[in-house]
């Protein structure tokens, strides 16, 4: 088990697990961070009551705090499992997941509760840095894109079902129950990976765990203009994601009034993410990463501009921005997965920094952005929609920068069959 992957003819891998396997344990791993973070969502009243948190805009930060540690600890995963392998780094992040759960099933205060969130954020960054990296370290190019479109669409099903989950739980139970069902999984998940997964990473490609090793990878990582502008640009479309998470609970409940039927408008918009996965897993090949990721992205910037201006008249109504944001949401896997790639296509020989940073920045960066808009929140949907309108017209600027002003171009070949 713990042989390193082989690659076959032509650089093709070879993995000792089922494809769908592999693909299916990847997005499972990833699928702990959105269930951390959405599941959350229909309880964070109660928990706000529970623990005397008054202000509805201060709840937010059981999300936030989850997601700024998250996107500190994947600095550290990314050159630990370059130099020590990817299978033991991650079941230390899983461990660290499942302990900070329980010990949230128990927290005493609001305060406590935070830190331990904080610190199951530190451990789920083990996930989304390391699943990445066995992409990168089994694929390259548009089989990479490929790959990681099937992830994130097993992976989408989880912000979908999610809410309901949490929903289901606060009817029969408290929102401590919530953090067991988390921590169930993320320890089944677990069992899984230690039993399962392959170590990927080839013993030439592992790298010094030294100051000047890590500070030479960062260096490649932040002075290649592709890689680094397609990550910034990533960040300010996933600020605007995190800022419709954090304020998804007041806009469907405290605007829109609709109670308990919450999980199932929130599924309908976060569906379209799921489809939308799929198919670009289906059209990538064809297509190639720029033509569908960039071609979402002026789609993206088109509908948030005219959310933007319609909130400025006043209240849109529920059918409109449920439209809306559904044609919103359908653009994101088309952006994030292929950004995803495009920022780690010259980067195979640092994939684990380079995913470390990446997620480091795409992450935190995001949920700053998210939390601004988060707390701008006034009872109206105009700060959703500005920070829709600004983070995607600030993600063309920066593709314009990566791309030398050329939108479209056929980078990649076509893959032979």
């Amino acid at each position: 088990m713990d042989q390193p992957v082989q690659r076959g003819v032509g650089n093709v891998p070879t993995l000792p697990i089922p494809r769908w396997e592999f693909i299916a344990l990847a997005a499972a791993l990833m699928a702990l961070n959105a269930l951390a973070i959405d599941v959350m969502l229909p309880a964070m009243q109660q928990i706000g009551e529970s623990l005397g948190v008054a202000d509805e805009n201060s709840r937010q930060l059981v999300i936030t705090a989850y997601i700024v540690g998250f996107g500190g600890g994947q600095l550290f995963f990314g050159p630990v499992s370059d130099r020590l392998g990817r299978r033991g780094p991650l079941l230390l992040g899983l461990a660290v997941y499942v302990l900070a759960a329980l010990g949230a099933a128990f927290a005493p205060s609001f305060t406590m509760l935070l830190v331990l969130r904080f610190i199951q954020g530190l451990g789920a960054a083990s996930t989304r840095v390391i699943a990445v990296s066995v992409v990168r370290d089994t694929h390259g190019g548009r089989a990479m894109a490929e790959v990681m479109s099937l992830v994130f669409m097993v992976f989408m099903v989880i912000p979908v079902i999610a809410p309901s989950i949490g929903q289901v739980i606060i009817l029969f139970a408290e929102w401590h129950a919530i953090f067991l069902v988390i921590a169930g999984l993320a320890l089944a998940f677990t069992i899984w990976t230690a039993m399962r997964l392959p170590e990927t990473l080839r013993p030439e490609n592992r790298r010094d765990f030294t100051v000047s090793a890590i500070a030479e990878g960062f260096r490649m990582v932040v002075t290649n203009r592709s890689s680094f502008c397609y990550t910034v640009a990533t960040t300010a479309v996933f600020g605007g994601l995190f800022g419709f998470i954090n304020s998804a609970q007041q806009i469907f409940i405290g605007i829109y009034d609709t109670g308990t039927s919450f999980p199932l408008l929130f599924a309908l918009v976060a569906g379209m993410m799921a489809i939308s996965s799929f198919l670009n897993a289906r059209f990538v090949g064809r297509f190639g990463m720029r033509a569908l990721s960039q071609a979402a992205l002026l789609g993206f910037l088109t509908v948030s501009t005219l959310t933007f201006v319609l909130s400025l008249f006043g209240p849109i109504p529920l059918p409109l921005f449920l439209t809306l944001f559904a044609l919103a949401m359908f653009q994101f896997p088309w952006i994030g997965s292929n950004f995803n790639a495009m920022a780690m296509e010259h980067l195979g020989h640092v994939a684990g920094m380079a995913s470390s940073i990446q997620g480091f920045v795409t992450t935190l960066g995001g949920g700053v952005i998210g939390a601004l808009i988060g707390q701008a929140f006034n009872g109206t949907v105009v700060p959703l929609a500005a920070g829709y309108c600004f983070a995607g017209l600030f993600a063309l600027c920066l593709v314009l920068v990566a791309e030398r002003g050329r939108l479209f171009a056929p980078i990649n070949p076509p893959v032979s069959h």
